[in-house]
């Protein structure tokens, strides 16, 4: 498997990228925003991806976005092909995709927001610690991308204060140790995890009526 700063050269996946991320989300029943193969080009051709391939073929993808003039940056569309899940290929790629991050944006707060316990669990490993809405960006074209997600309802509902989705900060100057960090964060998952559950209820109750 070979994980890759994507570019240009790699434009001709980029629909493979936005089927397979949507097919996901589609499995899942979870939220998550629409990609095109447009936007997912210019990520491609400014060196903000990584891109996993096992020969020539599609594996696994994951792409920067910068706001708030570099204060913050985002780890985004992670995705894994069906093909080559339960491999731990995941963790790689967000593996590869921070360490990019670190390097072009090093002074920059790295977050993402996610309903998949999994990348949650990538998350923790990584340093960060779960946070409010509030201490993401404020950045209203990161906010708009929320729109084609099916919960967007909820984040609407609470003012833009919660919703299913999690959110997570990487502070790169902070004085807490990834230690304490991770011991703080499985103080917050239970917590984190019902509060979800309980909005995911309260959703469905609302559709059943």
């Amino acid at each position: 498997m070979n994980l890759i700063v994507a570019n240009q050269s790699h434009f001709k996946y980029a629909q493979d990228i936005c089927d397979t991320i949507a097919e996901s989300a589609k499995i899942r029943g979870t939220g998550i925003a629409r990609r095109t193969p447009e936007y997912i080009q210019k990520k491609l051709s400014n060196g903000n991806a990584v891109l996993a391939l096992d020969g020539d073929k599609f594996a696994g993808f994951c792409y920067i976005e910068v706001w708030g003039h570099e204060k913050f940056v985002a780890n985004s569309g992670l995705i894994v092909h069906p093909d080559y899940r339960g491999q731990g290929l995941a963790k790689k790629i967000k593996g590869k995709v921070f360490e990019l991050s670190r390097k072009k944006f090093p002074d920059a707060k790295i977050f993402g927001i996610t309903t998949g316990l999994p990348v949650m669990k990538i998350n923790y490993e990584l340093g960060y610690k779960p946070v409010t809405f509030s201490e993401l960006t404020d950045d209203p074209e990161f906010w708009k991308g929320c729109q084609t997600c099916k919960n967007f309802d909820i984040l609407t509902r609470t003012e833009q204060k919660m919703c299913l989705c999690t959110g997570m900060l990487y502070e790169p100057n902070s004085k807490e140790k990834v230690s304490e960090v991770k011991e703080m964060n499985g103080k917050a998952f239970a917590r984190l995890k019902s509060i979800k559950e309980s909005l995911f209820l309260t959703k469905k109750e609302k559709k059943n009526k």
